[in-house]
């Protein structure tokens, strides 16, 4: 991946300072960005996942950080009390929850045709019931506290159809967009910002596994991916991740309900 840049982000404001912040699917790729990012924006974060080897290397990178406090917590997000747990455990350790952000995913393959019932379910669960209730412990916390909050779904640009081999993962994330707006008019009055970012393709570990795992690429994958693509790159997660941090942050303003494109395709758009 491009190196990064750190004059230029988001997080030299320290945009979150003192804010907690939960990251859920935070021990790798995209997640694992945003966990960074927040770190160096200010934010007390904890990150859950079932990967704990992964877990305990990322927190392992905030050892001799000065200012940095950052927890993982083992996570299983098909089952929706270990998803309102995760909240849970960021409330024990901090007092409250004021951020939010629902980056974990599955985007296993099926078609209409060959999807069994099993792997729509998985879909289901981890893309939108594990955000439903995430979302439902943090949103307790901020209204019974009677404190501002701000919350960001990381969603897809396959939310508006996505291809014939993502028919599970386009149904529930296009779900996770419905969801985004009914929680955000919601809780408009009780302060609540909940908004959502359809990324589009993006250069992580989990896409080069996908990649290989799914579509027979080799390791020059990604030099075709990136040929492929008006901009010459793929979406970066550590460019995602400042402006989740932006969109987390009072900066973003009175920003609520809105589900934001980052791509490069433009729907709607034909040549």
């Amino acid at each position: 991946m491009p190196e990064r840049n750190p004059t230029v982000t988001v997080a030299s404001s320290r945009l979150l300072e003192d804010k907690v912040l939960l990251v859920s699917g935070g021990t790798q790729g995209l997640g694992a960005a945003i966990v960074r990012t927040a770190v160096d924006a200010g934010a007390h974060v904890v990150f859950s996942g079932r990967n704990t080897e992964r877990g305990a290397r990322l927190v392992d990178e905030f050892t001799d950080h000065e200012t940095a406090t950052v927890r993982f917590v083992a996570t299983d997000l098909t089952d929706p009390a270990a998803a309102a747990d995760s909240v849970a455990a960021t409330v024990a350790e901090f007092g409250r929850i004021d951020c939010l952000v629902n980056a974990a995913g599955t985007t296993s393959r099926g078609t209409l045709i060959d999807t069994s019932p099993e792997l729509f379910d998985e879909h289901v669960a981890v893309n939108l019931r594990a955000p439903f209730f995430t979302m439902q412990a943090a949103v307790t916390d901020m209204v019974g506290r009677g404190a501002p909050g701000a919350i960001v779904n990381i969603i897809t640009m396959s939310s508006y159809g996505g291809q014939p081999f993502l028919a599970p993962y386009s149904a529930t994330k296009a779900g996770l967009v419905g969801l985004t707006k009914n929680a955000a008019h919601a809780h408009r009055w009780d302060r609540v910002r909940i908004n959502g970012i359809n990324i589009g393709w993006t250069e992580t570990e989990g896409e080069a596994d996908i990649q290989k795992r799914f579509h027979g690429a080799d390791d020059t994958w990604i030099d075709e991916a990136n040929a492929s693509v008006p901009m010459g790159k793929l979406g970066q997660p550590d460019e995602i991740a400042d402006f989740v941090v932006f969109l987390l942050s009072d900066r973003s303003g009175v920003v609520t309900g809105s589900v934001i494109d980052w791509d490069q395709i433009v729907m709607g758009g034909f040549d």
